[in-house]
This record gives structure tokens, C-alpha cells and sequence, in this order.
């Protein structure tokens, strides 16, 4: 980077603090380093990098200026730690496209979190195999998993699954209407040496087969991570009451549930309300922080992780 970078200072001096929270007992562990949408720099609200070490990865919702993203590129590649650089272009009505402006990206990589191993594809156009945003409610999960039967509804690439089974989980049942997304799920549990018993792989359309999923339970703990939209698969506004309201038949008398939303237009009145009119026997305990790295001026815009409690009331 030149001592002429028309980068702002405000926005290296955030990406060189999230860097450094990276780097833990020695390793580096993944970590988002600048969330635009946080509006810390008004005029990148499109912009999203993400260090999945060794690779810094740019995303451009909306175009920058050529000067910008070239100083960008280089600050990241002067960092010693920093293998390559990967720009990504993506959004709605945008063509996704990528570019490899320094260093190599490997096709295939393994990443660390709260020092469990994840294998991602950053070359991926759309998801790569781990939601950053969701590492706070992975903790919790390990935090409150021994011993329990855990089911893991919306699973993806079973990173819950990976983390209650690290917690001491005594089974969890994974599902998701993806077998790819489940076949990396079986290769996260490997590769962090894990119990093959315990963690089983439901490839459904989980509203179409709840006498499937019903069978290994009742469950002592159930993760809800829905995409917010998915058009022939999953609509929240439509379909997150038809998983909630089986929650009774598939849970114990003092289960937990994790609810989660991703959507920065709704609230997480949107789950509250579900709750208090199709699963009036649960009560709330806990809204989970928004990570650092993830940090809004409005927490309503973050995702949403409520925690819930069965009572026999």
C-alpha cells in the first residue's frame, strides 16, 4: 500500500484490530474483518471481508472505486499471515463473478473456529460452508450440549452438530434437503476426530418428513437456523410456524430451543410473536450477543439467536 492509499484510516485501523482478535492461543482462527453493513463507513455499507486463514476474502455488493479496491487488496496482502486475496462480486441483479488479485486460493481449505476445524470452499458463488455470524450460538451449544439428544434442523455443513458433539452432546440428529451440504457435514465430524455414532444424517425435506425426525428424539435440544428465504424450499414468513408448531412432539419436558433469523428486515419480534402463539409451553431466557466482528448500530438489522425453555406450565 502506497503512502498515498485512498484507503480510510477509520477502516484499516478496524481491520488490523479484528486481525489481531483472530489470532488465538497462537492460531488463527476465522473472523470477519470489516462488516459494512455496520455502517462504521457509511460509504462501504456494500463491502464484506473475511479472513479464512490463510486467505482474505473481499465481497462487493455494489462497485467501488478501482483506486479503493487496489489499496484494499494490497493492505491485506502486506499482512505476513495473508496467503492470497479473493474478490468476490455478488448480490441480487448483479452476475457473481471472482478474481484472485494476489497470492493462490486453494479450491478446498480447513479453517478454525473457537479451535474446531471446518472444511470450506471459498470459491463457492454463494455460501462456503460456515455462517461467521453464527459463532456465538455454536459456543452456547457447546457450552450446554453434554449429555444431551440434540437435533439439528436446517444443519447445511453441520457446524452445530460439530460443536455439541465437542460440548459432550450424547447424539444429534443432523437435517437438511442437501445431501452435498451433509456429505461435508460427515467430513467436519471426522476431521475433528469425532464419534461416527454420534451424529446421524437425515437428507429430507424436513416439512414432509417429521415421523423421520420424530423417531431418534425426544430431544433435549433443537437448533431452528432457517434461511430466511429459499423460494421452493423454505419462506419464514410462511413456513418457520409449520416447524415450530411440532416442537411439542419432538422435544423433552425441559428442552431448550434455538431459534434463529437471519433477516436484517425483520426483527426478532418476528420470532417472539411465533412463539407466543404456536408454542405457548416455551418461555424466553436469552437474546445471544451479536459477535464483535458482526457488530450493528441497529442489533434489530444483526441475525437473531433467541434461546427458549420448555416449562410444564
Amino acid at each position: 500500500m502506497s503512502d498515498t492509499s485512498v484507503l480510510p484510516l477509520q477502516l484499516t485501523a478496524w481491520i488490523d484490530h479484528q486481525f489481531s482478535q483472530s489470532l488465538i492461543a497462537g492460531e488463527w482462527e476465522v473472523r470477519r474483518l470489516f462488516h459494512g453493513r455496520s455502517g462504521v463507513i457509511d460509504e462501504l455499507r456494500a463491502v464484506v471481508i473475511d479472513w479464512l486463514a490463510p486467505v482474505a476474502v473481499i465481497r462487493l455488493y455494489a462497485d467501488v472505486e478501482a483506486a479503493l479496491l487496489a489499496d484494499l487488496v494490497a493492505f491485506l496482502a502486506a499482512k505476513e499471515a495473508v496467503q492470497g486475496v479473493l474478490v468476490q462480486e455478488r448480490g441480487r441483479k448483479r452476475e457473481t463473478k471472482f478474481n484472485i488479485p494476489y497470492g493462490q486460493v486453494s479450491e478446498v481449505m480447513q479453517v478454525l473456529e473457537s479451535g474446531l476445524v471446518y472444511q470450506i470452499e471459498p470459491l463457492q458463488f454463494q455460501n462456503f460452508g460456515l455462517f461467521l455470524d453464527m459463532r456465538n450460538g455454536r459456543n452456547w451449544l457447546r457450552a450446554h450440549a453434554q449429555g444431551a439428544k440434540v437435533l439439528n434442523l436446517f444443519s447445511y455443513t453441520c457446524a452445530f452438530s460439530v460443536a455439541a458433539i465437542a460440548g459432550g452432546a450424547e447424539s444429534v440428529v443432523n437435517v437438511d434437503v442437501s445431501k452435498r451440504a451433509l456429505t461435508i457435514g460427515r467430513k467436519n465430524h471426522q476431521l475433528n476426530n469425532q464419534d461416527k455414532a454420534a451424529s446421524q444424517f437425515m437428507p429430507y425435506d424436513m416439512l414432509k418428513s417429521w415421523s423421520r425426525i420424530k423417531k431418534p428424539g425426544p430431544y433435549d435440544i433443537v437448533v431452528i437456523d432457517p434461511p430466511s428465504f429459499q423460494p421452493g424450499s423454505f419462506i419464514a414468513e410462511r413456513d418457520y410456524c409449520k416447524v415450530l408448531r411440532r416442537l411439542s412432539q419432538l422435544t423433552t419436558a425441559d428442552a431448550k430451543v434455538m431459534l434463529c433469523h437471519n433477516d436484517p428486515e425483520q426483527s426478532s419480534q418476528f420470532i417472539r410473536t411465533l412463539m407466543a402463539t404456536q408454542c405457548r409451553e416455551f418461555v424466553f431466557e436469552q437474546h445471544l450477543p451479536v459477535p464483535e466482528d458482526f457488530a450493528e448500530q441497529d442489533v434489530e438489522k444483526s441475525v437473531k439467536v433467541l434461546i427458549y425453555k420448555r416449562t410444564a406450565a
